[in-house]
């Protein structure tokens, strides 16, 4: 049988004698269709490249490392690219609040920053968990 590999080269497929134990190859059965292969054929062959790419990593200790600096990389990077936009979107929310709020107060700038001063204290007392509860307790004086 003929099959394209992944860089585009045809490879043949050929059969050959396999001899296994028993509990091997029924193990075999039960664990192809999991593994989402079309045949045991298949999910043996995913068994051996697994193996030769795990002793090749043992030969090559800087190839695993490297992999998973790389992989984890890549996850940070989504990561912070979704909180990015996360508090891009908070901080455009916060600011059509204030916004709001300002337009309707009649505070001084220096009542602001002592208000600004507080807060920073209440929050770091808060380990930074700030509710709207916890605003109303503290207006309150409760």
């Amino acid at each position: 049988m003929i099959m394209e590999n992944s860089s585009n080269r045809k490879e043949i497929k050929r059969k050959f004698a396999l001899w296994a134990r028993t509990s091997t190859l029924e193990r075999t059965k039960e664990w192809y269709e999991k593994d989402n292969c079309r045949s045991q054929s298949e999910f043996i062959e995913k068994a051996i490249l697994f193996y030769i790419g795990y002793l090749s990593s043992n030969e090559n200790q800087e190839y695993l490392p490297e992999v998973i600096t790389s992989t984890l990389k890549g996850i940070v990077k989504e990561s912070e690219n979704k909180t990015s936009r996360m508090l891009f979107k908070l901080a455009v929310e916060l600011a059509v609040t204030m916004n709001v709020i300002a337009s309707d107060s009649d505070i001084d700038k220096l009542t602001l920053e002592k208000l600004r001063g507080s807060c920073v204290k209440e929050v770091k007392s808060l380990n930074g968990s700030f509710s709207f509860n916890d605003a109303l307790e503290w207006q309150r004086g409760e």
